[in-house]
């Protein structure tokens, strides 16, 4: 991928939602485990992507 806001912020997003998700479960102990690092992940790397050119 080029360094194109679109698709990125999408990762961004995503990597986001899923982290929440992994925080809001309490089956799987090491997705709660890293839950934080990966919300925190997509959301440094959202703050990144917003500086791209459309």
């Amino acid at each position: 991928m080029r360094l194109r806001r679109g698709p990125w912020e999408i990762v961004a997003t995503i990597l986001i939602a899923l982290g929440v998700f992994m925080l809001m479960q309490s089956f799987v102990l090491w997705a709660f485990t890293y839950s934080f690092f990966v919300t925190l992940l997509g959301t440094v790397m959202f703050i990144v992507v917003s500086h791209f050119r459309e």
